[in-house]
């Protein structure tokens, strides 16, 4: 029902042919009533334009001339559109205009202007209604001089909903009305077999990789509510926008996609993002869609304490669990393309399930599923299918530590870091040279979510307040080097600061970075920058510069002379972006930014950066908390 003719006789015989009651109507008579009347001559029409002082959109004056008027069959409040002789200017009989004038601002959108203006100006169409109004605004019209026509529901309380043209609310009603029914097994015409037909072709497209067509195809038959269409496109839509939850409706039902399904369903509330009665709430929303309480509980605190696992069967399975092990330690593009490569073998368990949406649910690796990957993972053709394989996906991971001194796309720089890389070893073993007493790897975790929910050393017992320990991601860089990162600390390089270098580097070669942000106070401390290197647990060189002081010890390599990368003619930010372009440069330092800052990664924490205060040397502690009310 596109494209630029329009047969309005054909449209509307089709809904009178297909027309059943709904469940809210009862005809007695077992008749069929007719739901429009015989079409307006055009003296009529012109009559009726003359009494109103303007000429009727096109669509409009088409749909009279076959139909006199419409019963809409009480889809959404409008019950009857009038005929030639019934219609009239609205004029705003509820004063509404003011309310919508007064919300306008200073710098209104278009669309709130013309909304506002509706009512003074709009052709009232229906003659009975729930409290509703079909109204055409002659002042809100398109290139072909086709007039907006607004829906307004007054029992509802929302904006009115807005259709381009009276032909494009008409086709919108016609899909409500198979949509009422679509549950009933006695609506089965032409319509209904075409748009099942779509449901059947669209999977078999998207298992293609022809995940577009097979959207629009979907997105059609979801519209005229034919089974099975809102499960398949939320999975097309979920892979396009992978933070946006997604309703998988009774899936979980059936045990061939309960692994599938019933972690990715769990994700909102794991999250704490569950607003609608908490978990017990949600264990039985999914008990009622089939899902044993105990088996939906196991995956929600699986989920909540970060040890849920997507493992999948087969070849498929076996990449997943390797592309894991990958990204767990920060190789996330490594991780990626292990799963790219074995998308082609990915089989479906059921023709329900399109993708594997799993993944999404795994604290590891659905964070690697981003927008512009999930389009890669519909545009692989998989489960036995054949067809053009897409473009990968650019790595996301730049090269050395420059990233860390850049602005990238709607978030600052990191502005305080620290880091400690010790060369030759395995991170697991990483809390053992330079973690607290008893420190243990965490499950995978949003590295910023670990800082934040840490104890500060007043909460502690056994912690000095002096104390600074690090909460710290751990991983591997591409180089080879273990790594423990600490991006959001905002404790101070100051005068009491003791390097972890010596004790990291008992296994081989260690290095220490950390750069202090500067004060955002006018006249407060300026930035500070400190590297040191040591092997075999004896320090090599080391310099820490704090404004234009510098301190430095040992034999410190040209590349990186303090001297040189921190010039006082320069700016800070040009400082440290030179001084952390030499250390990958001189030492083949790098981070995984994406891992650092979007994925999920193991974590410990580490023995105090701070030694003790020495007799003589003072020491403060300020907290700062909120006043109860």
């Amino acid at each position: 029902m596109s494209g630029e003719a329009f047969n309005w006789l054909e449209f509307l015989g089709r809904w009178q042919e297909e027309w059943v009651p709904g469940d809210d109507l009862n005809e007695d008579d077992g008749q069929t009533p007719g739901l429009g009347r015989p079409g307006a001559d055009e003296a009529v029409i012109v009559a009726a334009e003359e009494r109103l002082g303007r000429r009727l959109p096109a669509s409009y004056r088409e749909f009279l001339a076959v139909s006199d008027g419409w019963h809409v069959d009480q889809t959404a409040g409008v019950y009857q559109l009038g005929g030639a002789a019934d219609i009239d200017w609205f004029r705003d009989p509820y004063d509404m205009t003011p309310l919508y004038e007064e919300n306008l601002g200073d710098n209104p959108r278009e669309e709130d202007v013309l909304l506002a203006g509706m009512w003074q100006r709009a052709l009232r169409l229906e003659t009975d209604s729930d409290m509703s109004h079909a109204l055409l605004d002659p002042g809100d019209t398109d290139q072909d001089g086709e007039w907006a026509l607004y829906l307004y529901k007054g029992w509802g309380g929302e904006l009115p909903d807005r259709y381009p043209s009276f032909r494009a609310y008409m086709e919108a009603m016609y899909r409500g009305f198979h949509a009422d029914r679509a549950h009933r097994s006695d609506f089965v015409n032409a319509t209904t077999r075409v748009q099942d037909t779509h449901v059947k072709d669209a999977v078999l497209l998207a298992l293609q990789g022809r995940y577009e067509v097979a959207l629009s195809l979907l997105e059609e038959a979801r519209s005229f509510g034919r089974p099975g269409s809102v499960v398949l496109l939320n999975q097309l839509r979920h892979l396009l926008a992978p933070r946006s939850p997604r309703d998988y409706g009774n899936l979980v039902d059936d045990p061939r996609y309960l692994a599938e399904i019933l972690p990715v369903e769990a994700m909102t509330p794991a999250r704490g993002e569950w607003r609608l009665g908490g978990d017990d709430h949600w264990l039985g929303m999914m008990a009622a869609r089939g899902a044993a309480r105990r088996t939906a509980q196991a995956v929600l605190g699986a989920l909540r304490d970060g040890t849920h696992h997507y493992a999948p069967p087969g070849p498929w399975g076996r990449a997943v669990a390797e592309a894991r092990e990958a990204a767990r330690w920060g190789a996330t593009d490594a991780a990626w393309r292990l799963l790219r490569d074995a998308l082609p073998r990915w089989k479906t368990p059921g023709p329900a399930l399109l993708a594997p949406i799993g993944l999404l649910a795994d604290p590891v690796l659905g964070p690697l599923v981003t927008p512009e990957r999930g389009r890669e993972i519909l545009a692989t053709p998989r489960a036995g299918q054949t067809g053009p394989v897409p473009e990968p996906v650019p790595d996301l991971d730049p090269p050395g530590l420059a990233w860390l001194a850049e602005t990238a796309a709607n978030r600052q720089p990191v502005d305080g870091y620290r880091c400690v890389w010790v060369e030759g070893i395995d991170p697991a073993g990483l809390p053992a040279l330079i973690g607290e007493e008893g420190a243990e790897l965490s499950g995978p975790t949003h590295p910023r979510r670990a800082s934040w929910q840490a104890p500060k050393p007043h909460e502690r017992e056994g912690v000095e307040l002096w104390e600074d320990r690090a909460v710290v991601a751990v991983g591997r860089t591409a180089e080879g080097w273990a790594f423990a990162f600490d991006g959001h600390s905002h404790r101070h390089l100051h005068k009491l600061f003791l390097s972890p270098v010596q004790r990291a580097s008992s296994a081989g070669r260690a290095v220490v970075v950390w750069r202090d942000p500067r004060s955002s106070s006018p006249g407060e401390r300026s930035a500070a920058f400190h590297l040191s290197v040591a092997e075999q647990g004896e320090e090599l060189y080391a310099f820490t510069v704090r404004g234009t002081e510098i301190e430095r010890s040992g034999a410190i390599p040209e590349a990186l002379d303090p001297a040189r990368l921190f010039r006082p003619d320069d700016t800070e930010p040009d400082c440290e972006l030179r001084a952390l372009e030499a250390l990958h440069t001189e030492l083949g330092l790098s981070l995984p930014r994406f891992a650092l800052t979007q994925g999920s990664l193991h974590t410990f924490t580490t023995r105090s950066w701070t030694r003790a205060p020495r007799t003589g040397e003072g020491f403060s502690y300020v907290t700062i908390g909120r006043l109860g009310h």
